[in-house]
């Protein structure tokens, strides 16, 4: 059963809730069941190994958790005599016997039916009439991982959210992520790591601050298991929402993870990993999302602990928290003398340039440029997240850089690597395709410049694409028809997205149209600067300031000056702009002949028309 199916299959309760319940509460009973059933599922091949374990070390008066875990072949259990499949057998007492089975699971597993408050669901199903028939409904759908896999049941969670999100106008995309796009980022990730590919044994540990219903978590894991079966990812996690928190760590439970290493609550404020540092990261923070609620803990880290905390290169603006989720993924990223770290992150376009030199998102980009941490940046297509259709970009950040990489950052537009989508997903139009992906890992991994070379006919329809190498030839133009070169992955040195914001002042005059100088202090017998006509200007860092301002400024104010006590250096990354290719209009005799030809078949129609 494929996830869709799954999803629609227990979407159908949604008809036994209709008129007891309001649409935007479906899933506080449909998520928590499925959640059950799934781990109803996963230990059914066991329930009566972990039965008779319970009674002998009962008999004996042993603690029988560890013995009862071993059993139960999983990191969790279930000492309950009863499952989903026999209490539907005793209809009159189902409320009773759910809340009993429920309180058979291990300590882990009760905290994720907390979480969903699935207590409350059961006393109100019961007290409606509903409870035996929702039961009865799940007690009937095989969610055994030999028939639904991890990856489809991930899936299921998420389409299911998805749905109930729409619904309850809620902000689906802060729940998870598309799952190509997590494939490239983990790609990416793992690109370089030939030791955590081909190491026997190998152990890594990777986190998201972010984690949702830990989609991002997930694929990591299989992108391993698939490349290195003997290597081991150890997966820590954070999430704010109380059900994606249940469904993550149901999800790293049957993983068998440690699910201790997943915590709830809100990682800005409060860091669910003290201390912890990891060799891997990913991370999709909600877009342009303000930090009002915690901007008191924000702003004391900030002051009090400086470069020791999280927050020490500066604060963006209130209205747009992205730049926090990277500098708390900074604070966590492995040393360098520990093996290192790399991270991915997705972000709007607003971090790239918002704010002037000496801004809070300035000095974030300048702490993350000079300290030579940003391997790359890659566009994504537009219409590719549930909940916007806004420009996105995978930063990759690394504190273990290739000596090739050292000093430079690889810009790559991926926003034509795309293809319409059969059925839309709320804003969702359009996804990547494993060979884009496979294209897009490739020239990261190979650290090139290229371009991508659009072939057209002689109609001027598209007929082929072909990503050229530097170096390489372009391919050849068909008869008529035309090749259309366009950037597709560019190097830079750090230094060239930096800047000095000068500022230029011009004298103040008098009546007498002659600069009022300065009558004491450091200014006395100094031209006296004009507010109204105070200027800046920024200049490249690879520029010198005096050379641009003899060639830019003085020849139109021979009598401006530079106050250098106001120079500031910034940093912003144009994205676009790199990749701007200009189109020359097309020849004016060509316009004239296009205009002579529409207006000789426009006077034909009319002199047709009156005849």
């Amino acid at each position: 059963m494929n996830h869709q199916a799954l999803a629609s299959f227990i979407w159908s309760v949604a008809d036994l809730l209709r008129g007891d319940y309001k649409q935007s509460e479906y899933g506080r009973v449909i998520l928590p069941f499925t959640v059950l059933r799934r781990l109803d599922c996963v230990l059914g091949p066991t329930k009566a190994a972990v039965l008779a374990e319970l009674k002998a070390k009962t008999a004996l008066g042993v603690n029988p958790e560890p013995f009862l875990l071993r059993a139960a072949k999983a990191s969790f259990y279930n000492a309950d005599p009863l499952d989903l499949s026999t209490l539907i057998g005793d209809q009159d007492n189902v409320r009773a016997n759910l809340l009993r089975y429920v309180g058979g699971f291990s300590p882990a597993v009760r905290d994720i039916f907390e979480q969903f408050e699935f207590h409350a669901q059961i006393e109100r199903l019961a007290k409606i009439g509903l409870l035996y028939q929702v039961t009865e409904r799940f007690a009937r759908i095989d969610l055994h991982p030999s028939k639904v896999d991890n990856a489809a049941m991930g899936l299921a969670f998420e389409e299911l959210i998805r749905k109930f999100a729409e619904i309850s106008n809620e902000t689906a995309g802060e729940h998870f992520t598309p799952r190509e796009v997590i494939r490239l980022m983990v790609n990416l990730l793992f690109v370089e790591d030939d030791e955590a590919l081909t190491k026997e044994g190998i152990v890594r540990t990777i986190y998201d601050p972010t984690a949702g219903t830990g989609g991002m978590l997930s694929v990591a894991g299989e992108y391993l298991a698939e490349h290195n079966p003997k290597g081991h990812l150890t997966m820590f996690g954070q999430e704010l929402n109380p059900e994606s928190y249940a469904i993550c760590k149901a999800d790293m439970l049957i993983k068998g993870q440690d699910i201790a290493n997943v915590a709830p609550g809100n990682t800005l404020s409060e860091d669910g990993h003290p201390g912890r540092h990891f060799d891997y990261m990913l991370s999709n923070p909600p877009f342009g999302v303000e930090w009002k609620k915690v901007e008191k803990q924000v702003r004391a880290e900030h002051e009090q602990k400086g470069f020791d905390g999280r927050f020490g290169p500066g604060l963006p603006r209130v209205s747009d928290g992205s730049l926090l989720f990277l500098m708390h993924l900074l604070s966590k990223m492995r040393p360098r003398i520990e093996g290192g770290c790399r991270f991915g992150i997705v972000l709007n376009g607003s971090p790239l340039f918002t704010g002037g030199a000496g801004s809070g998102e300035s000095e974030i980009r300048r702490y993350v440029l000079e300290n030579d941490l940003v391997e790359a940046i890659v566009a994504l297509p537009t219409d590719m997240f549930y909940n916007t259709g806004i420009s996105t970009y995978v930063w990759i950040l690394s504190n273990k850089k290739p000596d090739p990489r050292r000093g430079k950052v690889q810009l790559l537009d991926a926003s034509s690597f795309w293809r319409k989508m059969r059925k839309t997903l709320g804003s969702k139009r359009k996804e990547m395709t494993d060979e884009q992906i496979a294209t897009v890992t490739q020239l990261f991994g190979q650290f090139v410049e290229a371009q991508l070379a659009t072939v057209f006919d002689a109609e001027g329809k598209e007929v082929n694409r072909e990503v050229v190498l530097d170096g390489k030839a372009a391919p050849a133009a068909l008869e008529g028809g035309k090749v259309k070169l366009a950037p597709l992955s560019r190097i830079f040195p750090n230094s060239a997205f930096g800047y000095r914001t000068i500022t230029v002042e011009r004298p103040l005059l008098d009546d007498a149209g002659k600069p009022v100088l300065g009558q004491r202090g450091k200014a006395k017998g100094k031209p006296q600067a004009d507010p109204s006509l105070r200027d800046t200007e920024n200049v490249p860092l690879g520029e010198d300031v005096e050379t641009y301002f003899k060639r830019e400024v003085l020849p139109h104010a021979s009598d401006a000056w530079i106050d250098d006590e106001k120079t500031k250096i910034g940093y912003e990354i144009p994205f676009t702009r790199q990749f701007y290719v200009f189109e020359p209009p097309r020849p004016l005799a060509e316009i004239d002949a296009d205009l002579e030809a529409a207006t000789t078949r426009i006077k034909e129609m009319l002199e047709g028309l009156a005849a």
